[in-house]
Formats: C-alpha cells, structure tokens, sequence
C-alpha cells in the first residue's frame, strides 16, 4: 500500500475555485479520491486564521476529515493590504514528510511550489500529485509534478 501525504493550500484553493467555478472544494471527495487504498502518513491544512465562527466550523470539518489544521493569523497592513502566507510552512512540512512517503499531495496552484516538487522528486524519489484548478494553476507546478489532477466538477461541493 502506497503511503501519501496531502498537503492543501487552502487559501489557493478557495479562491481559486470561487474564482473560476463560484464554488467550493469538496474536501470530502478530495480526501476519498486521493487516500483510495493509500495510507495516510500526514495531511495538513494550512489555513488563515480571521477568528469567526463560521471559519471555526469549516476548521472542524477539516479536522473531522483527517487534517490536521494548521493557521497563521491574518494580518492587515497599514497601508490596506493584507499578508497570509503559508509557502514556507508547506515547504518545511513537505520537506518532513517526503522521507516517509511514497507519494506527496498538494493541493495548490502556486507556481512557487515548482521547485519544491522538483527537489522531492529528485531527492526522495516520490511522486507528487498536484491538485489545481487548471486555468490558475502554474504551468512550472503542472510541468514539475509527476500528474496534475484538474480540480473540477467532480471535486467542487454542489450549489445549492
């Protein structure tokens, strides 16, 4: 049995798919899809924290999924913008986990992440899949994975 580790970006994710389908990832069919007779060495989701209830309650659905939430706070700047930057965390957990892992999942379109998916590949002799949204997911990251798997229908929640 493979073992996998998943790694989800979800501040990519949702703005991603809210962007190009105004839904939601189904992390529910994400996690059947890509755990399906594998087993699960780590799975984080690296998160925002904005401290609201209704972000609490999606938190608890990931954790009640399998993931272990991790969350940096918010950070509004002086000048208007805003900083919520998971790219190193990701890349130090990927980094922990690839030894242990014959197959790495990131969820994210991130082009930043190329090179951390060419080196796991290279030194660790995994494979990575990236999930993305096809049309806002780096070509670099699509061409650095061993498979992209387009986010799309089949793994977006219904509107209701």
């Amino acid at each position: 049995m493979q073992k996998i580790s998943l790694f989800v970006d979800v501040q990519n994710i949702y703005y991603t798919t809210r962007h190009s389908y105004s839904r939601s990832f189904d992390y529910n069919k994400f996690w059947a899809q890509a755990t399906d007779n594998r087993e699960v060495v780590q799975a984080s989701a690296f998160a925002i924290s904005r401290d609201d209830d209704k972000q609490r309650q999606f938190q608890n659905i990931l954790r009640a999924i399998g993931f272990e939430v991790k969350l940096k706070p918010f950070i509004q700047r002086k000048d208007g913008s805003a900083k919520g930057d998971w790219d190193v965390g990701i890349t130090i957990d990927v980094m922990d986990y690839a030894p242990q892992s014959d197959v790495i999942v990131l969820a994210s379109g991130d082009g930043d992440f190329d090179l951390l998916v060419q080196h796991v590949i290279a030194k660790y002799n995994v494979s990575v899949e990236v999930y993305g949204v096809p049309l806002l997911t780096a070509n670099s990251l699509i061409n650095a994975a061993t498979q992209f798997i387009p986010i799309d229908d089949k793994l977006l929640l219904s509107n209701r």
